[in-house]
């Protein structure tokens, strides 16, 4: 990798990626091709780093720029957004709960090219979010052994995090090596859209990890912090990426390709009223979801500076951290119908000719669909209108 870029140089080369990387886009989602060779772009260009301290060699990115990355990246292959968005998650963990000697390791890692991204989620167990996979004590580690599913860019990872549970009250964080005995990657995933993520099931069979690849992080999920709405607004400028991605494909046809229906009065389709309607309609769903989800970024920044300076929780900070995870929530909301409205709306510029397999435009409302029912919108708005009507903060661990 070549010497550290400014946050402003990777969100600029991000924005130049958009063209190389949408460009087979559709032929890996058709074929399910893994987009390795675009990863290797991303990460050559130090995309990877972005939100890695500047003391580390990475580029100590905004949550703005960080969002601006991921919203061209998602516009481009909504796949590639999707595999990056536990590692930049990790980034911010890191800050949480690892040790300065433990964060220095792995953010100087990630400066040099390495991801590490997620096996966190299981299946079983009562609720969504049990854990089931257990570390024992072991010549001065732990031999961790589950299954993790839906890990995200399992085929494009250096390393996993891995949450596990050890003693009854204890979560841990563990960093995997994805090529560590015991550690089996399968390529199952199998969903209508986000084909091409990589997100595959993990199996642990007695892994062994030592103690300074692992971290205590059960308070990630008991005591207020900006983690989780840091990884939220990632999912929200995946969603804005789709939206805008629709609206230009939508742009594109009415230009180059469609015909339109005797009964308008007009020779090309780009003249017919009601395609400039739906156009234009399209381009506010997209700048309004970027424009909210800056916004929330900024909220965030604010929030995650004050913690990290701070560590001590009051007053102040609690309400800070409640109002980012209320803005990255509101963010989330109108990304996803966004995201949701363009990919429909598409379809209503060119007619039945914009359903041809080889255009594969289909792709974009799968991807949306499927990344859209992750997090439920309703327990978002319910969390919203709580914290205005009755001051209630949201729920500790949540996805809030």
């Amino acid at each position: 990798m070549s010497a550290p870029r400014s946050a402003q140089a990777l969100v600029d080369a991000a924005q130049a990626l958009r063209e190389p990387i949408e460009a087979g886009a559709a032929q890996r989602d058709r074929e399910r091709e893994l987009p390795l060779e675009a990863m290797g772009w991303v990460r050559d260009a130090g995309i990877s780093a972005a939100r890695v301290p500047l003391e580390y060699g990475g580029a100590g990115a905004s949550f703005r720029e960080l969002a601006r990355i991921m919203i061209a990246l998602s516009q481009a292959d909504l796949n590639l957004a999707q595999s990056l968005q536990p590692h930049f998650a990790l980034q911010e963990a890191l800050r949480i709960v690892a040790s300065p000697a433990t964060q220095a390791r792995y953010f100087k890692q990630m400066a040099e090219g390495t991801i590490i991204t997620n096996a966190l989620a299981e299946r079983g167990g009562k609720f969504i979010g049990d854990i089931a996979t257990h570390a024992v004590r072991d010549n001065g580690g732990y031999r961790l052994t589950g299954t993790k599913y839906y890990c995200t860019g399992s085929f494009v990872a250096d390393a996993f995090w891995v949450l596990s549970g050890a003693a009854s009250t204890e979560r841990l964080l563990a960093i995997v090596p994805a090529d560590r005995a015991g550690v089996t990657i399968e390529d199952d995933w199998d969903a209508m859209g986000q084909r091409t993520t990589a997100s595959g099931t993990v199996t642990l069979d007695s892994v062994w990890v030592a103690d300074d690849e692992v971290m205590q992080a059960a308070h990630l999920w008991s005591t207020r912090n900006y983690v989780g709405a840091a990884a939220q607004l990632g999912h929200a400028a995946i969603d804005a990426g789709i939206a805008e991605a629709a609206f230009r494909e939508a742009l594109g046809y009415a230009r180059d390709h469609g015909r339109p229906l005797p009964e308008s009065g007009v020779t090309r389709l780009a003249d017919d009223p009601y395609v400039s309607a739906t156009i234009g309609d399209m381009s506010v769903q997209s700048v309004t979801a970027t424009a909210v989800v800056l916004a929330a970024a900024d909220v965030l920044e604010e929030a995650a500076n004050a913690q990290l300076q701070t560590r001590d929780m009051n007053a102040q900070l609690e309400l800070a951290l409640a109002r980012a995870s209320i803005a990255v929530a509101e963010a989330k909301i109108v990304s996803s119908r966004a995201a949701l409205c363009n990919c429909e709306q598409l379809f209503q510029v060119g007619g039945a000719s914009m359903t041809a397999r080889k255009l594969n435009f289909d792709r974009h409302w799968r991807n949306a669909r499927t990344h859209t029912v992750h997090d439920p919108l309703s327990y978002k708005f319910k969390a919203i209108g709580d914290f205005y009507l009755n001051d209630r903060y949201p729920v500790i661990g949540t996805k809030i």
